[in-house]
């Protein structure tokens, strides 16, 4: 899988020509800009651009890099995941390593069920629900131990009533998990969820080929929930330390607010 040469290609099709100071004459073939075009901007030669997207130079350097950025108005996400894409690229082994199956970090559950008022859950690396205290569940079913949430997001209809913004809600599941697994790209497990979703959801299909990044963070979400209505909380996000990628997602509502009362009689 060439990784960075689909990066590249994405993300050139995102830039218009007007954009970067190039004059739109007449129709063009492709959308955003051509190969040359990007090339010129980066100051690389059109044959390097060209290897890098075929994936026939993996080796781009730090200048190079910052140079493609720049050309392409990435953002601060964007351009960490091209180095880090670059970086995994030019170390990629010829056969990736064995992923085993996530088990929750020890002592995780304990921490999560302590957490009577507060609703969390344990996040793995694929996005799956490897943990969750009951508060969590009874937010949201997609938040049970054992489902995955990008998964939930696109193919359970029920997230739909559940995220007014359930738009921006698919955008951000995309983009985090693209940041989260860049390194794991050839994990055959990722590769079928991915593969799943994109037969499965025009909406995952088309988002997936944006290449946005978006790491998790803390943020202010939105749900309405069958039984307790409107709630507005607070996300949290924690890296739990010593694993590979695992992270617990809690939420919390403004104390004495609306969502307050209405998440106090939802757990009781």
């Amino acid at each position: 899988m060439n990784a960075l040469g689909s990066f590249l290609q994405a993300r050139r099709g995102r830039v218009r020509p007007e954009d970067v100071g190039l004059r739109s004459a007449g129709r063009r073939r492709v959308a955003g800009l051509r190969r040359d075009e990007l090339a010129a901007l980066a100051g690389v030669s059109l044959a390097y651009l060209t290897r890098l997207e075929q994936g026939r130079d993996r080796h781009p350097s730090e200048q190079v890099l910052d140079a493609l950025s720049s050309a392409l108005r990435l953002d601060a996400d964007l351009t960490a995941h091209l180095h880090t894409l670059a970086r995994a690229t030019s170390k990629r082994p010829a056969r990736p390593p064995h992923r085993s199956a996530e088990r929750a970090a020890p002592g995780t559950r304990r921490l999560l069920d302590a957490w009577t008022d507060i609703p969390a859950y344990l996040r793995g690396r694929r996005f799956d629900v490897l943990a969750a205290n009951a508060a969590a569940v009874a937010l949201a079913p997609m938040y049970r131990p054992g489902h995955n949430l990008v998964r939930d997001v696109f193919l359970d209809p029920g997230t739909r009533d559940l995220f007014p913004r359930w738009a921006a809600v698919a955008a951000d599941s995309v983009a985090a998990l693209r940041a989260a697994t860049v390194s794991d790209v050839d994990d055959p497990a990722l590769r079928g969820l991915v593969e799943e979703l994109s037969s499965s959801s025009e909406d995952f299909r088309r988002l997936w080929a944006r290449h946005d990044v978006r790491p998790t963070r803390d943020e202010t979400k939105e749900f309405h929930h069958p039984v307790a209505g409107p709630l507005t909380l607070q996300r949290h996000t924690l890296d739990v330390a010593g694993t590979d990628g695992q992270v617990i997602i809690a939420y919390h509502p403004a104390p004495g607010s609306p969502s307050a009362a209405a998440l106090s009689r939802l757990r009781h």
